[in-house]
C-alpha cells in the first residue's frame, strides 16, 4: 500500500465521522490555528513560545517580544481565517488570493512590499536554488497558476499540495514571507481536498529546508512529498484523539 493509499484510508475513516460534534470542532480549530501559527513563525525566526502565542492571539502583550513577533502572530491567524474563507467560498486559485494570503502575513510589518511581487533578486541565505531574476515573477507566477488550474488535479490532493508548496518557494516572489504563504497554500490544497490541515513544526526545520533545497537543486521530490506526508499523517492524531478514538 502507498503512502497515498494509506492517507486516503484515515480520510475515508474520519469521514465516517462527519459532522464532527460542534463543540469538538471548536476545540480543534482552536488548536490547530495556534501550533500552525505558532511552528510556521518559529520556523521563520520568532522567539514567541507556543504559550506566548497563545496569550498574543488572546489580544495580551507579551513583555520583551518585539511588535514585529506579535504581527507576525495575529497577522498568521488572520491568514488562516482569509483561507478558510476561501474554501468555503470554493473559490479557485488566483493570482489576487496569493496576494491577498501574503498581503495579512505583512500587514503592519511591511505594508509598503504587502502582497507586491518583488522587484528585487534575492538569494536563500544556506541554499544551493537561486530563484527567478525579479523580471521574471510575473511570468513565472502566471505559469504556476495556469500549471494549477491545467494540470494539478491529475495528482493525488498530498503530492498536490507538496508540488504548489514547493514551486512557490523556488520561485519566492515576494521579499518575505514566502515560507508562511507557501505553507498556508499547502494546506488551502489540502482543505479543499477534505484532509485536515497539516503542521510542519519547528522540530523539522533542517529537514524541511534539505528536502526543499534538494527539490529545486536536483528535481527529486521524494524527499520532500515523503515530508509532507508524513505531517498530512499526524495532522488526524488530534480528531482521533477529540473522538475518543484509538488508532
Amino acid at each position: 500500500m502507498s503512502v497515498f493509499d494509506k492517507l486516503d484510508q484515515l480520510k475515508a475513516k474520519l469521514d465516517t465521522y462527519r459532522p464532527l460534534p460542534s463543540a469538538a470542532v471548536r476545540n480543534l480549530h482552536d488548536d490547530l490555528v495556534l501550533r500552525w501559527t505558532y511552528h510556521s513563525n518559529a520556523i521563520e525566526g520568532n522567539t514567541l513560545t507556543l504559550m506566548e502565542t497563545k496569550v498574543v492571539l488572546e489580544g495580551v502583550t507579551v513583555g520583551g517580544k518585539s511588535m514585529r513577533e506579535h504581527f507576525e502572530a495575529i497577522n498568521h491567524r488572520d491568514a488562516i481565517l482569509y483561507v478558510e474563507d476561501v474554501i468555503q467560498k470554493n473559490e479557485p486559485l488566483s493570482e489576487w488570493q496569493i496576494r491577498n494570503i501574503h498581503q495579512l502575513i505583512l500587514k503592519n510589518i511591511d505594508d509598503e512590499n504587502a502582497g507586491r511581487y518583488r522587484n528585487i533578486n534575492v538569494t536563500i541565505a544556506g541554499a544551493n536554488h537561486i530563484p527567478p531574476d525579479h523580471t521574471l515573477v510575473p511570468e513565472r507566477m502566471r505559469d504556476f497558476v495556469g500549471w494549477h488550474q491545467k494540470q494539478a488535479a491529475s495528482l493525488h490532493p498530498v503530492e498536490r499540495a507538496a508540488w504548489v508548496h514547493a514551486e512557490f518557494v523556488g520561485i519566492h516572489p515576494f521579499v518575505d514571507g514566502n515560507g508562511r504563504t507557501s505553507r498556508l497554500l499547502m494546506n488551502l490544497e489540502l482543505m479543499k481536498a477534505g484532509f485536515p490541515p497539516c503542521v510542519i513544526t519547528v522540530e523539522q526545520r533542517l529537514r524541511y529546508y534539505q528536502a526543499l533545497d534538494k527539490l529545486h537543486a536536483t528535481g527529486d521530490r521524494a524527499d520532500f512529498t515523503a515530508l509532507i506526508a508524513e505531517a498530512v499523517e499526524a495532522s488526524f492524531a488530534p480528531y482521533w484523539h477529540a473522538l475518543g478514538i484509538r488508532n
